[in-house]
């Protein structure tokens, strides 16, 4: 099972990176807070104090066309905001 999906790079996760040493990951829904842990461990190399997750709701859309009312919503996901110890930090444009 695939863990981490993207990372999410916003103006608020940005800032929370540099000042709270905090970075903000799209992922599994089915993960848990210790799977989430273990798979930043692994892959970034740093070692996490703590992970918080929330479910994102989809956002309903309504559009009114020639055709009449088109109605639709985005995908949930569920997103987890994961803190860095000390020290560490993730570099998310290395690879680019």
């Amino acid at each position: 099972m695939n863990i981490l999906i993207k990372p999410i790079i916003t103006e608020k996760a940005t800032r929370g990176a540099e000042e709270n040493n905090r970075f903000t990951f799209v992922v599994n829904p089915k993960a848990n807070k210790i799977e989430i842990k273990n798979a930043v461990e692994a892959a970034y190399g740093v070692s996490v104090t703590s992970v918080r997750t929330m479910n994102v709701r989809p956002d309903r859309r309504v559009r009114y066309t020639k055709t009449g009312v088109q109605t639709g919503k985005t995908t949930a996901y569920k997103k987890a905001v994961v803190q860095v110890a000390e020290g560490d930090t993730i570099d998310f444009y290395a690879n680019i």
